[in-house]
């Protein structure tokens, strides 16, 4: 069989295991379409998205369209022929007229077990929602927002204590290797798409930064995951002394007190009151400051039983 004319939809890093998969294989990788190169760090230099260098690196033409619907981007990608177009988080919505370019379809390979957690960020919300497992999905996409039929699931159980960065790393790698299955059974014919249960569905928010802010009112086990899910970014915070705290890595005890209040800090950490239980605070970072143990933040902060933490919007 002639092989699949593929091009090659992400940005980053999470998609690089995916195409690093298609590469390993001698998959025919024609182009690889990604984001422009944006601005990072204090510099604000411009830097290109994790999956532009790893083309690059392989000889793969790249190309940075700022809009992909853009009736010039696609003329370039029907004069490309694909065969197949491979889509993982590329950051843009593909529109119908680009969906109709290749007769083998896109192939989407979606960070959750669908229906449940479509759109935006659903690694994150599956952890503060305290989800016990996860999984990825390959999908035939459509113009809806992930609501494509479905090919091929693949589940993983999520720790109590893993946060977004461990689970980032063991989806992204399970995705690849989900997208290179979901290949051998396409092309033997042994797939039948399956429709999804909208009925059982969710859609999930693109995070922004008021989803951080810690509610000392809530359950321990709601604050511990919130911590968790959202360790890379905006992270969870709370105050001290008209200051921001953000949290890393938490365990959930017993003790009880006025939310938000400290209850014990020492060598194993800050216990904080929370609305049922309380949370014990082993990794924070102070503003300014790099990234501590809570014992080594203790040493220059010391906290007395009865301190108050407080939201952001308190402290104001």
């Amino acid at each position: 069989m002639t092989p699949w004319r593929i091009i090659f939809m992400g940005t980053p890093d999470f998609a690089c295991p995916t195409l690093q998969t298609l590469l390993d294989r001698k998959e025919n990788v024609i182009a690889v379409f990604t984001q422009p190169d944006r601005p990072k760090g204090r510099g604000q230099k411009l830097q290109p998205p994790p999956v532009k260098e790893l083309a690059q690196a392989h000889q793969i033409p790249v190309f940075q369209p700022p809009k992909v619907r853009a009736p010039e981007v696609l003329d370039q990608i029907r004069a490309l022929q694909p065969d197949l177009i491979v889509v993982v988080a590329f950051g843009q919505i593909l529109p119908q007229a680009l969906l109709d370019i290749p007769p083998q379809g896109c192939i989407n390979v979606h960070a959750s077990l669908l229906p449940r957690y479509r759109g935006a960020a659903p690694l994150n919300w599956c952890i503060v929602h305290g989800e016990h497992e996860t999984g990825v999905t390959t999908m035939l996409m459509d113009a809806g927002l992930d609501t494509g039929p479905m090919l091929l699931k693949k589940s993983t159980p999520i720790g109590p204590e893993e946060d977004i960065l461990s689970l980032h790393d063991r989806m992204a790698a399970l995705g690849a290797a989900l997208l290179g299955e979901t290949l051998d059974n396409l092309q033997a014919g042994r797939i039948t798409p399956q429709p999804q249960d909208d009925s059982q569905s969710c859609y999930t928010p693109l995070l922004k930064k008021e989803h951080g802010l810690i509610d000392w009112s809530k359950p321990a086990t709601a604050i511990h995951n919130q911590v968790r899910g959202l360790a890379v970014w905006p992270g969870a915070v709370t105050w001290l002394e008209q200051a921001p705290l953000k949290l890393y890595r938490t365990s959930v005890a017993n003790g009880s007190g006025a939310p938000g209040t400290v209850i014990a800090a020492g060598k194993n950490g800050i216990e904080v009151a929370c609305g049922e239980g309380s949370l014990l605070i082993k990794e924070l970072q102070a503003a300014g400051s790099k990234r501590m143990e809570a014992a080594s933040f203790l040493a220059g902060h010391p906290l007395s039983p009865g301190t108050c933490l407080t939201t952001p919007e308190a402290a104001a």
